[in-house]
């Protein structure tokens, strides 16, 4: 099979996206409205075929297919990753995996591991930069549907994941996977990690920190000394955070070699496939500096789109605060048709 290449001008490709511009909702016009009223699903949770796959280091690792009938042994294989303590549940999952289902694809969603469900076996859990999960989950998903093209989609820290994964094998990139997309990756995770520590007086740090600290504690009661937990308890921002579970755990120096080393921004110039990159300008996680505009002009592969609006992982742009409607899907979905088309792919 024909290894996919960057035969679409990206001109074409951003003038075709460009066609359905993202304008904000009346009632959610700033990125903090954005952000909140994103967090309200605008579909219902899909008939998901949930399956366990043990990983090479004894672990489990769940993945969740929505799989229309009659779907043909050529149908896309379309991965999502879902953000930081995401699951199958998020919102934008859901929406994904319908519009997927919708073109007759085969959606899936992986789940890191410790979110979705039981905590995992192994004594480490997931970070920003974690790949070889993603490698594994690409490696399985190209055997399991030989005759099939591979997209894959990550939302905000599964969108690091994915841009740092296609860095880091660049040229070597399976030859079926088409296109990727990173719908508000962090780019930067220092950045980031500051943005989610003091804007809003540190709100959006403690909102995660709800769960994460949490299963640090579980994580302890499981190995005992994973990490001292009366100091994780009292940790109100992410970089206290990172710096007692995520760097100890996972290999790294301390917090800042963790956020200068998994950072997507500096792979990004080694990505071989057609790549995706929408984020919001005010997105309340990110800062406007962080985004690659100079590294995407640079490279044939990346394609930017980054509105002045459309708050983290949120892009609402109609409906009702009850039931909003989402813009970043159909966009992504149709990146990722032009890319099949080209490809030699059918797209439906």
């Amino acid at each position: 099979m024909a290894r996919p290449a960057a035969v679409l001008p990206k001109e074409r490709v951003l003038a075709e996206l460009a066609r359905a511009p993202f304008r904000p909702a009346w009632w959610a016009r700033s990125g903090a409205l954005q952000t909140v009223a994103a967090i309200r699903p605008s579909a219902p949770l899909p008939d998901y075929a949930s399956e366990t796959w043990q990983t090479p280091d004894d672990d489990d690792l769940r993945v969740h297919f929505v799989a229309p009938e009659g779907l043909r042994a050529d149908a896309p294989v379309a991965l999502l990753l879902h953000g930081l303590e995401g699951d199958r549940r998020s919102p934008y999952a859901r929406e994904f995996a319908r519009l997927a289902a919708r073109r007759g694809w085969r959606p899936c969603v992986m789940e890191y591991r410790s979110c979705g469900g039981p905590l995992n076996r192994r004594r480490r859990t997931y970070h920003s930069g974690e790949t070889t999960d993603l490698a594994f989950i690409v490696r399985q998903l190209l055997a399991r549907f030989p005759q099939a093209p591979l997209l894959v989609v990550g939302y905000s820290l599964g969108g690091n994941v994915v841009l740092k994964w296609l860095g880091e094998v660049g040229a070597a990139a399976p030859d079926r996977l088409v296109a990727a997309a990173a719908v508000s990756a962090p780019f930067e995770l220092a950045v980031c990690a500051q943005q989610c520590d003091t804007r809003y007086g540190g709100a959006i740090a403690r909102w995660f920190l709800r769960s994460l600290i949490p299963k640090a504690v579980a994580k302890a009661r499981q190995f005992p000394g994973w990490c001292d937990v009366a100091r994780v308890r009292a940790c109100r921002t992410f970089r206290a955070y990172d710096d007692l579970v995520t760097a100890p755990v996972h290999g790294f120096l301390g917090v800042d070699h963790y956020y200068q080393t998994q950072g997507c921004g500096q792979f990004l110039p080694a990505i071989r496939r057609p790549a995706l990159l929408l984020a919001a300008q005010d997105d309340p996680l990110l800062h406007p500096s962080v985004l690659p505009r100079a590294t995407a002009a640079a490279s044939p592969w990346l394609h930017p789109c980054f509105p002045a609006r459309g708050g983290h992982v949120a892009f609402v742009d109609g409906g009702t605060p009850l039931r909003p409607r989402r813009w970043a899907e159909p966009r992504v979905l149709r990146f990722f048709e032009l890319q099949l088309d080209a490809a030699g792919f059918a797209v439906s």
